[in-house]
């Protein structure tokens, strides 16, 4: 069966941004989609968002697709990074994606080892997927370029599209990201 799960970002929910609007056009395609509300959002630790993440996928396979937004990449590869050499999942979609802690001190527990990129690239069976936007004010465009270079994936730079996410962001929602749709 056809499987999303998508990721929420720092202070996110299940009910944020764009990620209702494609919970409903996934299932339209007859996936099977979650999107969990990730522990202590505000407050986020890899130690609770990795085993959250952990057990709602259950045993990886090639129907399933990992979506993910802001920290919500964080956590996917880090998930990814804990596969055995024969698991693998169908393909990942980083949103706003990033692969160090910005400056922030509250990110820096999903960064204290250096992401294993080698490692990673090997655990999506179509490859990965990057959509940047150019005007992001947390993450500029060098993060989608080295996603691309170090993930051989795909890099999608929407224009003026902010973070791609809502109030808790001070910006006007992003309420579809049809990219994700187009990408599958």
């Amino acid at each position: 069966m056809k499987r999303a799960i998508i990721i929420h970002c720092w202070g996110g929910n299940p009910n944020y941004a764009w990620y209702p609007w494609l919970k409903t056009e996934l299932e339209k395609q007859g996936y099977s989609v979650a999107i969990p509300a990730m522990p202590n959002t505000d407050n986020p630790r890899l130690s609770e968002w990795l085993p959250t993440l952990q057990n709602l996928v259950g045993q990886p396979d090639d129907e399933l697709v990992l979506i993910g937004h802001s920290l919500g990449t964080g956590t996917i590869m880090r998930y990814l990074e804990t596969l055995s050499a024969r698991q693998q999942i169908r393909k990942a979609i980083l949103v706003a994606g990033f692969t160090d802690p910005l400056g922030f001190k509250e990110l820096e527990n999903f960064f204290e080892v250096p992401l294993d990129f080698a490692n990673i690239k090997l655990k999506a069976k179509d490859g990965f997927v990057v959509i940047q936007s150019d005007n992001d004010p947390f993450i500029s465009k060098q993060y989608g370029e080295r996603l691309r270079a170090e993930l051989g994936a795909k890099l999608i730079i929407k224009h003026a599209a902010g973070h791609m996410s809502g109030p808790v962001d001070s910006e006007d929602s992003c309420t579809e990201l049809p990219e994700v749709i187009e990408n599958l």
